[in-house]
């Protein structure tokens, strides 16, 4: 109970800390802070762009996908084909690791393979369609192809033994609080 209370204090304090830190930094021209201010305010509006959007599409996955359909297509007997759709839905994924962690609990509650969730994970963060257009446009599709063709394979077979040796180790997830 102590230990609850404390940290509830230790974060009140550190949020008001930050507060201060920019109150200061406008009050007194310190540039640094002034651009933490600026990328604070601008991370936040976007992530509020983002955020209700796709969890309003997270619940209506949850509601609409069964729990048989998830378990055949990303279930622990899906194999690679559970891997490779993996990747393709974190490819299709928009709003990166802010919605490809709710997307990856939603599938592990409905009976996916913890080595393709790893995939899934994984593969929101190096293989969505619209971050590797844009990468191609800057380093070219060479680079990009490279890129590709060799942390695909890298995240699938890391996934599959982590998967396998924590599902060995019977890990589970649990509800978050």
């Amino acid at each position: 109970m102590k230990t609850k209370i404390l940290l509830k204090c230790a974060k009140a304090a550190g949020f008001a800390a930050y507060a201060l830190f920019l109150l200061f930094s406008f009050l007194k021209g310190f540039e640094p802070g002034k651009k933490m201010a600026f990328n604070l305010s601008y991370f936040s509006l976007e992530m509020a762009k983002i955020l209700p959007p796709a969890f309003i599409l997270i619940g209506l996955f949850e509601v609409w996908v069964k729990k048989e359909t998830i378990e055949k297509h990303f279930g622990s007997k899906s194999g690679i084909r559970g891997h490779i759709g993996g990747i393709l839905l974190a490819g299709t994924t928009v709003g990166g690791l802010y919605v490809a962690f709710p997307v990856a609990y939603t599938l592990y509650r409905k009976g996916a393979d913890l080595g393709v969730i790893f995939t899934y994970i994984a593969a929101s963060a190096i293989c969505r369609v619209p971050m590797t257009i844009f990468e191609a446009s800057f380093l070219g599709i060479k680079f990009s192809i490279i890129r590709l063709s060799v942390s695909i394979p890298l995240v699938i077979i890391s996934s599959m033994l982590l998967g396998k040796y924590l599902t060995r180790k019977g890990y589970t997830i649990r509800d978050g609080a």
